[in-house]
């Protein structure tokens, strides 16, 4: 009994003391360009959604973080939610391609007890106890947006190399005319 916790203590003081390796991803410099009534993607975004006390609002019919105006989607460290009157549904941990056209009924609004997030997107990430790290589950998600517009939206990443921890990278493919199909 003493050896094996002698062995827990000691995977959790290596892993407390390694230090992690982050994902290639950068920081996108943002560029908003209205895309229209077009199809965009697939496309990778990261940004930096560190702080605990402000959300990192994005809006995919600009393609980029804004600060004003209308937004899609925000990221405050691992919570996700969409703007008033958008939703997501998980559609599970399918390969991002797969998803040609999205559902046109159950996407689930936000929640916001105990903490505004999103139930559909709820823990999209895996804790490991031994490295300390979130690493994504890869499920892919509808997203409905307050315009009526739809996006397949997934998490790849939870840190970089530019800020460290909740550094949030997304795929993402946006379809501008209102339809529900995200492929060419």
């Amino acid at each position: 009994m003493g050896g094996a916790f002698l062995l827990l203590v000691t995977s959790l003081l290596i892993g407390s003391l390694t230090q992690p390796e982050y994902p290639p991803f950068a920081l996108t410099a943002a560029s908003p360009a209205a895309v229209g009534d077009s199809l965009v993607g697939p496309a990778t975004y990261t940004l930096d959604a560190s702080a605990t006390d402000r959300w990192r609002r994005f809006d995919f019919g600009r393609n980029a973080v804004v600060e004003a105006g209308q937004w899609d989607v925000a990221f405050r460290r691992f919570h996700l939610i969409t703007a008033p009157g958008g939703g997501i549904v998980d559609l599970g941990q399918v390969p991002f391609e797969s998803v040609v056209e999205l559902p046109a009924a159950s996407y689930a609004a936000n929640a916001s007890a105990p903490d505004t997030t999103n139930p559909a997107v709820g823990k999209w990430y895996e804790y490991s106890m031994l490295s300390h790290l979130l690493t994504s589950k890869h499920h892919v998600y509808a997203v409905r947006t307050p315009r009526g517009k739809y996006a397949k939206l997934e998490l790849l990443a939870y840190y970089c190399r530019d800020a460290g921890t909740a550094c949030i990278t997304f795929r993402y493919a946006y379809q501008g005319n209102g339809t529900r199909r995200v492929a060419r």
